[in-house]
């Protein structure tokens, strides 16, 4: 699986025959030291951690004895707490690091009060999440008396049993994730977690329950004593693993501060990441930072800037967003519009003369880690999604650092997920008027047969979005769907949920859609022809998937097909476009067929062709249908957006409906090309003026700013 940020250094130390796997990432003159946790989850806890602050700082972290990349001893003497802080300081050595700052989750605050209390000298500071530490009682079901006696039931904590374990230890581990997440909405952390605790065995974790812990209060309460460094602890009040009280006991007895969650569990870490994350950055300090940045007195009179954030998940996004942007600027003259952005989209902006922010260079591969997911023309984009939530989270923390070094009278997003998400997570976040765009709403399950898992996590993201939006209309000043309600699916967002066509009426504007281009002035076909190189006289067929890589397998077939073409038209041409990261030499050669990479405006050969050929994304499509060209639309399998809402929409305007991609075998596209060669398209006009009424909705929110400040949604105080 593609991670947001690969270690730049990766290695083993080995302690008494023990091999423990550790990383690097990032460089700085302050280190952070993110400890292992319970030898149930292995140090990919962190992922939504350690892309951040490696920007910032450098950081180390290492697998637990006992699961990851680290060997698994069977010897209880092993898993001793002072054997995982003797872990840490061997990384620390191996990778000479002096000192370090330490982050500590859960049983990690043991291992890490064992290093401030004893190594003194090598921990600047010390921050605990959900402490696991013995300096306050326990939850009474918690108490692990008869872990070693086999009891008479196995319900709830009960679970909490080595017997148990060995007879099903799957169900204990998807009981003990989920008891971390109290939080609504929480599927795919629980999903982390079990996936976690399943890469080791029960074999390997009983062994960690019998090693000896701290010791008793007392012990606990010395050692806490022998604590110099700053101390930070953060903790849920809603954790039902380790109780608030012995946070705010080891804050008390360090001399720290406590910042309690409320509404939290005992893993906020992987819940409420962004909180997390500015928590331990205000507290570690601000490491490395620009050595340039924006400020303005109040009243300063300046030019308007709007900072632009555009989805890499279809090149489509960037035709739209630069159409709007050109109407903004016609109502705007001095309207300075500043890009945030990622390959391929970065391409079509600077060619365009647009200004790309230096920090998009910094942003995780949301395109990368979509190729890393399909199969063969096979995307589930919405399971794509959802494991793509380290790269989220990243560029959204990226997002924050550049509108809190910089400042903008506006954030515009054109299916930018991530940020309308963590802003309305944490919508104390959100400084400047904010407008999110998109062309679907509603994540729908290809799998919606009963009992099935794909529609029953589906509702839950729809059910948290609508809750997001219900409870915090503030955050959104505008909100554009692109199209008209009349694209909307007719139906419901899952079970109990609204119907979603009278819904988003009411959450959204609707300013029809937006096309890059006036289709009246592509009507010459012929003239357009001669000024883009092609033969007027031959039929000149184009087929496109697009800006990722999971569409070559669609053009090595549409190839075989054109050569089956030419049997009956050997007069043809077909235009191949790979596109940014397909290499054209991939695909054999057929006579009459030129390979291209990346076209620039694309649209303008496409309103020209004959015929085109495509995938079932919704930007080309529409475009086809508005300069009225014949095409072949074949969706990717498990697609849920082009396989219900492009369709359903394509339909409105009387467009052929998609050819399975396990249909389309070479033979049966040759005659399909054959059949609407000689089909003039009869399709329903596609409105215009889309994007100047966007960026009417848009350009009132440069007058006025309608940013609000809220309180933050944490308690902190000095324990």
């Amino acid at each position: 699986m593609l991670r947001a940020r690969e270690p730049d250094e990766t290695g083993f130390v080995e302690r008494d025959g023990v091999r423990v796997y550790w990383e690097r990432l990032g460089e700085g003159e302050q280190t952070v030291l993110f400890l292992p946790t319970w030898s149930l989850i292995h140090s990919r806890q962190w992922k939504l951690q350690l892309p951040y602050f490696a920007r910032h700082f450098r950081v180390l972290t290492f697998d637990a004895r006992g699961n990851g990349k680290s060997d698994r001893p069977f010897d209880p003497a092993a898993y001793a707490e002072t054997e995982f802080a003797a872990d840490a300081l061997a990384v620390l050595d191996e990778t000479g690091t002096e000192e370090a700052a330490i982050v500590g989750f859960s049983l990690g605050g043991q291992r890490g009060l064992l290093l401030a209390g004893d190594h003194a000298e090598r921990v600047s500071a010390a921050a605990f999440i959900g402490p696991s530490v013995p300096i306050a009682p326990p939850y009474s079901y918690r108490v692990l008396t008869d872990f070693e006696t086999e009891l008479e039931t196995d319900e709830g904590w009960a679970k909490f049993n080595s017997h148990y374990w060995l007879r099903d230890y799957p169900g204990f581990v998807e009981f003990f994730i989920s008891q971390m997440f109290p939080e609504p909405h929480s599927t795919k952390q629980i999903e982390d977690g079990v996936k976690w605790g399943l890469e080791t065995t029960p074999e390997v974790l009983i062994p960690t329950q019998q090693a000896a812990g701290l010791g008793d209060e007392a012990a606990t309460r010395e050692l806490c004593a022998r604590v110099r460094c700053p101390v930070l602890v953060i903790h849920g009040d809603r954790d039902r693993q380790s109780p608030l009280a012995r946070g705010a006991a080891l804050a008390e007895a360090t001399g720290g501060t406590l910042v309690t969650l409320e509404g939290s569990g005992h893993a906020p870490h992987l819940r409420d990441p962004v909180k997390v994350n500015l928590l331990l950055r205000e507290f570690l300090g601000e490491g490395e930072r620009p050595r340039e940045r924006r400020m303005s007195r109040f009243y300063h009179r300046r030019p308007p800037r709007a900072l632009y954030v555009s989805s890499p998940i279809g090149l489509g996004h960037a035709q739209r967003d630069l159409a709007i942007a050109r109407e903004l600027r016609a109502l705007r003259p001095d309207l300075e519009i500043v890009w945030l952005a990622q390959h391929p989209v970065t391409a079509v902006l600077e060619a365009a003369g647009e200004t790309v922010h230096p920090a998009s260079k910094l942003m995780a591969n949301e395109s990368a880690h979509i190729e890393s997911e399909m199969g063969e023309h096979d995307l589930h984009v919405f399971q794509a999604w959802r494991e793509m939530d380290e790269i989220l989270l990243a560029n959204f923390m990226l997002f924050h650092d550049v509108v809190r070094d910089d400042r903008y009278d506006l954030w515009i997003g054109d299916e930018s997920w991530e940020l309308d998400y963590y802003l309305h997570e944490n919508p104390e976040l959100k400084t400047t008027p904010y407008v999110f765009m998109t062309d679907f709403v509603g994540w729908l399950p290809i799998d919606d047969s009963p009992g099935s898992r794909e529609a029953y996590v589906a509702a839950d993201y729809n059910q948290e979005n609508i809750r997001h939006i219900e409870r915090h209309p503030y955050v959104r000043d505008a909100a554009v769907f692109v199209g008209s309600k009349d694209d909307v699916v007719p139906r419901d967002f899952g079970p109990d949920l609204p119907f979603m066509p009278d819904w988003i009426e009411r959450h959204f504007d609707f300013p029809g859609y937006v096309l890059p281009f006036d289709p009246a002035d592509y009507a010459d076909t012929e003239r357009l022809r001669r000024e883009l190189g092609h033969d007027p006289n031959r039929p000149l067929l184009v087929a496109s998937v697009g800006g990722s890589g999971v569409g070559v397998h669609l053009l090595r077939r549409i190839a075989k097909a054109f050569a089956e073409l030419r049997k009956d038209v050997p007069e043809a041409r077909l235009l191949l476009v790979c596109g940014p990261r397909i290499d054209p030499a991939s695909i054999e050669p057929v006579e009459g067929m030129q390979a291209v990479g990346y076209v620039h405006d694309l649209f303008r050969t496409l309103a020209c062709c004959d015929l085109a050929v495509v995938q079932g994304g919704l930007t080309t499509t529409m475009e086809l249908v508005a300069n009225r060209r014949p095409f072949i639309s074949i969706p990717l399998r498990n697609h849920f957006e082009q396989n219900h809402h492009v369709v359903h929409r394509l339909r409105r305007y009387g467009a052929p409906d998609p050819t399975p991609y396990d249909e389309a075998t070479p033979q049966r596209l040759a005659a399909q090309m054959l059949d609407r060669l000689a089909s003039p398209a009869d399709y329903e006009p596609v409105e215009s003026g889309g994007a100047a009424r966007t960026a009417r909705l848009i350009a009132p929110l440069l007058e006025e700013r309608k940013g609000n400040t809220f309180e933050r949604s944490f308690d902190a105080t000095r324990a």
